[in-house]
């Protein structure tokens, strides 16, 4: 043996020698005493608090403009104590059911739960998990929400003491009046009150057992604002809860396979939210509960009862200024036509925007109902309507950033040609796919600009299939909308997939600020206790490049100045030189209307929806406000345009210009004046003659032509067409056969 071998083995010996089974178990049992004897102390030390710090901690939390002056005031905690007799026992039993199936028997602490929540918050995940009734009973009555291995002992000991001195009942019963369940509700009365509008003692087994579902999230299990995914699993924890009744034997099997789920009652705001006020309110909440979800590792329950009447002083971004001019332009163009008592369909309509500064990410204004007291959902956050031909510049700008080529291997940009022929198959689709043209109009061979100005729908069906779906959805994703449920289905270069007026806004505002993702922000400023949350910055990395984005900028020129939006847009009397990108959509059936458009500095989204809140369904707006011409056909180049126009150009000046890096698009390729077609557009132009010129005005720029590539054809519409999806025997998105309306449109 070497040297070098003899010195290792000393080595190991010695090694060997210090880490004897006897020393570390030695060790280990000092450990654990040291921990039993903390533990001990902490025991003796901590006393179960004389009275609870829950109601003492609430306070009124105050909503700013940007400028520091008050939006509005929440503050007045909803909270109506109830004795435990008074709530049905078998209400009481989907609790426990639902939260905590040893409750009757534990000693008022997981063991397991709370080691795992301790080593989770020493790791920094925050996220507690594990705990009883009894300590969350603590928890919301004695403690803080705070996630801190001090604050989990104190839990502990607490829990462990309160179980002692405690009946069951008790603890059950302030359990259920200090848990937050959403709404603005604090216990169990006022959350049988806001979602099934009655008393606490009236409650069914079936409402019980939601109400104690959404404890676990209430905000993301609010029927009347949940997504599809969280209505799923909103009913999932309904159920969980119902068949662990079933296991404890406290509910039968067969009256439990004919339980159905109670589908809550619409809110009743409170007072004080009236107009704008509730729905900007309601988003600044979540994004600071999504923050503090984030940043703490906190559950979304623990989020919401953190921010709801706990003493924040939140500045928004919105501009009161621009803010008055949304709400007077959606007002002045639309509601204020509209007489549900004279025409049905008039109460079905719905408009909801979102305006956002697309060099900072700063959302300026936000209108999301007539009034947040009467219509509580806000349109300018719902995703579930069809953004329809919105989408179709998203499909272009994946064929630029994947550098994409048609089926015979040509490059696709703004001059590519295409084939425009209505009903034409798509070539090289695993899905058969022929999209009809709106009126079924064949427009032959044209380029990709002359097909956004006209949104030629088999133009863009052909493209999204040229590029791939999954790339399109991709792209989409990265600039902002959320396609993560959506299928790399051809008809999705249609916008046949749900969007919100927020999502769009932030897809085209990244497209104006040359392909660097934006994230609209509502929340400018979130303070507590004189310290500052760090909210999440709304400028993010760069989605596309800056060649691609200022490409379809320079594309979407063309549908303003030439093309869906020319009525309401180029030629509107207030245009004072600005420069205008956008797109217009028109959906599946006439339910909803869209224009998403931007000048250089500001980028404003603009949809209006068919709601039937009888059905609770989605309607046609066909026929809204009476005044249109013909069947009465809403478009997106009509009241959604005129809207965008008269807001944009009230706060904007012509001073400001594209900065665009790219050789192509209507906006840099100047073209012969065409002669205008003699075939009137269906886009209704106004609601009256008087609001619609005759002439381009004269202020628009000459220095930057903004005519389409290739001149009007000749009696051929210049209309939007409708998302369509005409696949044989494939039901519409309202479950029936694709037919052919009795406007001529394939649906």
């Amino acid at each position: 043996m070497g040297r070098a071998d003899l010195r290792h083995a000393r080595r190991r010996r010695g090694i060997r020698r210090f880490f004897t089974w006897r020393k570390l178990l030695g060790t280990f049992l000092g450990i654990c005493l040291l921990g039993i004897g903390s533990f001990i102390a902490l025991y003796v030390i901590v006393d179960v608090p004389d009275e609870g710090n829950a109601l003492a901690q609430s306070e009124s939390n105050v909503y700013r403009y940007s400028d520091g002056s008050v939006l509005a005031r929440r503050g007045e905690v909803n909270r109506e104590i109830v004795a435990l007799d008074e709530v049905p026992r078998d209400v009481q039993k989907t609790f426990v059911a639902a939260e905590n199936k040893t409750f009757y028997k534990d000693p008022g602490v997981d063991i397991k739960g709370t080691a795992r929540g301790l080593f989770n918050t020493l790791r920094g995940e925050g996220k507690q998990g594990g705990s009883t009734i009894t300590q969350q009973y603590v928890k919301n009555y004695y403690l803080t929400q705070e996630q801190t291995v001090t604050r989990k002992m104190r839990e502990v000991v607490i829990a462990l003491k309160v179980d002692r001195q405690m009946t069951k009942d008790e603890i059950l019963a302030g359990y259920i009046n200090t848990s937050y369940y959403g709404r603005g509700a604090y216990g169990i009365q006022a959350a049988a009150q806001a979602y099934y509008h009655t008393d606490a003692e009236k409650l069914t087994v079936e409402q019980g057992a939601y109400l104690a579902a959404l404890l676990q999230a209430p905000n993301q299990y609010d029927w009347a604002i949940a997504s599809e995914t969280g209505k799923r699993l909103a009913k999932e924890r309904w159920g969980y809860a119902l068949d662990n009744m079933v296991e404890m034997k406290w509910l039968g099997a067969s009256e439990r396979a004919g339980m159905e789920f109670p589908v809550p009652k619409e809110p009743r705001p409170a007072a004080g939210l009236q107009g704008q006020a509730g729905y900007l309110v309601q988003l600044a909440n979540t994004e600071l509960q999504r923050q503090l979800m984030d940043v703490e590792g906190i559950s979304a329950a623990e989020a919401e009862a953190k921010v709801e009447g706990q003493g924040w002083d939140l500045t928004l971004n919105i501009d009161k200024k621009k803010q008055k001019a949304l709400e007077a332009s959606v007002k002045e163009q639309l509601t204020s036509k509209l007489d549900p008592e004279k025409r049905k369909v008039d109460g079905r309509v719905q408009a909801g925007a979102v305006s956002v500064d697309p060099e900072t990410g700063r959302i300026v204004a936000l209108y999301g109902g007539q009034d947040y007291l009467e219509h509580y959902f806000s349109n300018a956050t719902r995703a579930d309507y069809q953004p329809a031909s919105t989408f179709k510049p998203l499909v272009f700008a994946a064929a630029l950033e994947e550098g994409a080529t048609t089926q015979d291997g040509r490059p696709i940009n703004a001059g590519t040609i295409y084939d425009g022929t209505s009903k034409r198959p798509v070539v090289g689709s695993d899905i058969p796919f022929a999209p009809p043209n709106q009126d079924d109009v064949d427009y032959g061979d044209i380029p990709v600009q002359t097909a956004m100005n006209r949104s030629v729908n088999s133009v863009f069906a052909q493209m999204g299939v040229d590029v791939g779906m999954r790339d399109v959805l991709e792209t989409a994703e990265r600039v902002g909308m959320d396609t993560g449920d959506d299928d790399p289905d051809p008809a999705n270069a249609l916008g046949t997939m749900t969007s919100s007026p927020l999502e769009m806004a932030s897809a085209y505002a990244t497209l104006a600020n040359h392909g660097v993702q934006v994230t609209p922000t509502l929340v400018k400023k979130a303070e507590k206790d004189n310290t500052e949350v760090e909210m999440p910055d709304p400028i993010g990395e760069q989605a596309v490049s800056r060649n691609t984005a200022d490409t379809v900028t320079s594309v979407l020129t063309g549908v303003v100045d030439d093309g869906t939006a020319r009525a309401s847009v180029r030629d509107n009397p207030a245009r004072a030189g600005q420069q205008v990108a956008g797109k217009t959509g028109t959906s599946d059936n006439n339910k909803s209307a869209w224009f998403v458009g931007y000048t250089p500095d500001l980028v404003t989204a603009v949809g209006m929806f068919g709601e039937d809140t009888e059905a609770n369904k989605q309607a046609s707006l066909t026929g809204a406000t009476g005044l249109l011409p013909g069947k009465g056909r809403v478009n997106g180049g009509g009241y959604p345009a005129q809207i965008w126009a008269d807001y944009t150009f009230g706060v904007t000046d012509g001073t400001a210009r594209f900065d665009l890096r790219t050789d192509q698009g209507a906006a840099v390729t100047p073209t012969p004046t065409e002669t205008p077609s003699p075939t009137p557009t269906e886009e209704p132009s106004s609601p009256t003659p008087s609001e619609t010129p005759t002439q381009s005005p004269s202020e628009t720029p000459t220095e930057t032509p903004t005519e389409s590539v290739t001149p009007s054809l000749p009696g051929r519409p210049t209309e939007e067409e409708t998302t369509t999806d005409p696949r044989p025997g494939r039901p519409g998105d309202d479950g029936d056969p694709v037919v052919e309306d009795e406007g001529g449109f394939l649906r």
